[in-house]
């Protein structure tokens, strides 16, 4: 297929809303080498470089030449808004099948049916549902003309961020037709991340890989062990900090009492976690229109989330890694001139990290309740039978059957609502694997402190840290 250079301008100009908009470094390059069929690309660019801008494009100009539809796999909600946001932007049919949607599934998937929906969106947990394997993704199977892997370090190791349902990538990638094109994009793949992603991906994969500098970013750290202390520089700074921002923290808990103590110091803020539910999307909206000044938030409002106007970033406590940092503190000063990324530490942050890190893989204890407990019933257990059975959490139970089921070969297999044993055994390479990702994140909490204790060079600490390198 040939690509029309001048109409790729075209549609980035509309799309992005500026009349003399012109390609970043990289971004045409990229689309001209997934127009042209050329092989697996993964893009490795800063936060605000604008990687949707190439899968956007690209679709647009394979729809025009008579492809079929793209599916998209992107790992947050608050994410899929604004990308079919800016799909719709240059006239492309976006849709998103998701948890927050259901009333709305039967039309859509009739719309990919029809051939009406240009891109799909999906989390990759819907991979892992039999209905919409079956009755979505089978049917447009041999139509599909780009497959677009978002945020793609989820797939290495399972991910900093810990999406355990981008193994099934992994499954689905070595069925693909050689000559599919794939897109994988992130802007947090040091050089460990890459090599895993070129076993996954393929050994024809080409990595196009950027400057990850972001000069516009005014980093520093401020250790303040107490939460009252933090708290009370809340309530001092962030009144005049110039623009709107995000404040992360750690927990739901917190970011409901970081809110809930700025609201009573006259501040219009609210708090925005995985449990707000469906005020999400009017929330994101609040910001994105600058009607809060902030917005305290957990790790859900986190990949993708796009203004460009972001004026700050501050963190409550200290994330778990260095990547997660970068993802995050990238969300600010986008398209300006001059933004702030700051760091508050305190003394509780360890035991937050530790406790997901702990948390993140089942014990070898859980595992044998779990199985055992299925092995006892012929017929299978659901999740609810499971938790009157044995004793352990829900949240255990649920992350010890995910991580069970998407083995390859998996020790358990669901049938309708219950999950039974098959003819595997768990191996030890599932123990070898969890023992190695553990030791890892070990590693990353072990250097985020090693940032905290900085006082200056904060920025080029993290281009190195992600194996980059300073612009």
């Amino acid at each position: 297929m040939t690509y029309d250079s001048s109409h790729a301008l075209e549609l980035l100009r509309r799309g992005s809303n500026i009349p003399t908009a012109v390609f970043r470094n990289g971004q045409e390059e990229a689309i001209r080498h997934i127009v042209e069929g050329g092989t697996r690309l993964l893009v490795v660019q800063k936060t605000g470089w604008g990687k949707s801008f190439v899968y956007f494009i690209a679709n647009k100009l394979l729809r025009e030449a008579g492809h079929g539809p793209a599916i998209l796999i992107s790992p947050l909600l608050a994410l899929m808004r604004n990308q079919i946001a800016a799909a719709q932007r240059i006239g492309i049919r976006a849709a998103t099948i998701n948890s927050d949607n259901q009333t709305d599934w039967d039309e859509i998937e009739a719309g990919v049916r029809r051939d009406d929906v240009d891109i799909l969106l999906i989390s990759p947990e819907r991979l892992a549902n039999e209905r919409f394997r079956g009755q979505v993704l089978a049917r447009v199977a041999e139509r599909i003309s780009l497959l677009v892997i978002d945020e793609a370090h989820c797939i290495s190791d399972w991910g900093h961020d810990f999406r355990p349902h981008y193994r099934l990538l992994e499954r689905i990638i070595r069925t693909l037709p050689r000559n599919l094109r794939l897109l994988a994009t992130t802007a947090t793949a040091n050089d460990r991340v890459m090599k895993d992603l070129t076993e996954i991906l393929g050994p024809q994969l080409e990595i196009s890989k950027g400057d990850l500098n972001r000069p516009s970013l005014k980093l520093q750290t401020i250790r303040l062990p107490n939460q009252a202390e933090r708290l009370a520089w809340l309530a001092e700074h962030i009144p005049i900090l110039t623009g709107h921002g995000i404040i992360y923290t750690l927990t739901i808990r917190d970011a409901v009492q970081v809110a809930e103590w700025l609201k009573s110091r006259g501040l219009i803020v609210e708090s925005y976690t995985g449990e707000t539910g469906e005020r999400r999307a009017e929330i994101e909206q609040a910001l994105l229109e600058n009607r809060v000044k902030a917005l305290v938030a957990t790790t859900a409002l986190g990949m993708g989330f796009d203004k460009p106007d972001l004026a700050f970033v501050v963190h409550y406590q200290v994330p778990g890694s260095v990547v997660a940092y970068y993802q995050q503190v990238g969300r600010a000063g986008r398209a300006l001139d001059s933004a702030y990324g700051i760091l508050l530490s305190g003394a509780e942050d360890t035991d937050i990290t530790d406790y997901f890190i702990e948390s993140a893989f089942p014990t070898r204890e859980e595992a044998a309740k779990v199985l055992d407990a299925i092995e006892r019933e012929p017929s299978g257990l659901s999740i609810p039978e499971l938790l009157g059975r044995i004793n352990l959490s829900k949240r255990r139970i649920q992350t010890t059957i995910d991580l069970l089921s998407l083995e390859s070969p998996a020790p358990i297999v669901k049938l309708d609502s219950k999950w039974q044993l098959t003819t595997t055994s768990l191996s030890d390479s599932f123990w070898q694997r969890t023992k190695r990702l553990t030791d890892l994140r070990r590693e990353e909490q072990q250097q985020m402190q090693e940032y905290v204790r900085l006082k200056s060079g904060h920025m080029e600490f993290l281009i190195r840290a992600l194996d980059g390198f300073p612009g």
